[in-house]
């Protein structure tokens, strides 16, 4: 999860500056989750804030790229608490402490 958020944040923050290669970046990669069954097109539309990318995307891109990085500070904090209450994984399955 914290993967794809990190990757969403940069993806927004490289089409900002609206740009012919940032238009068509945004074009292009949103048009790639129209791959997804049944709600592959909603979710573009979705996410352009229309039937095409033009200001409202552009408005919604800032918006996201705004955002995002406080979800992905509290993602950060609440994988850092569970690691902290459970520890880390030990693949060996042999005693550490040795």
């Amino acid at each position: 999860i914290l993967l794809f958020t990190v990757m969403a944040t940069a993806f927004m923050g490289y089409v900002l500056p609206w740009g012919q290669m940032s238009f068509w970046g945004a074009t292009v990669i949103t048009n790639l989750l129209s791959a997804i069954l049944y709600i592959g097109t909603t979710l573009v539309e979705w996410i352009w804030g229309g039937f095409s990318v033009d200001k409202a995307t552009l408005t919604r891109f800032f918006a996201f790229h705004f955002i995002l990085p406080f979800i992905i500070t509290a993602l950060v904090l609440v994988h850092l608490l569970f690691l902290h209450e459970t520890g880390s994984n030990n693949p060996t399955g042999l005693n550490s402490d040795a």
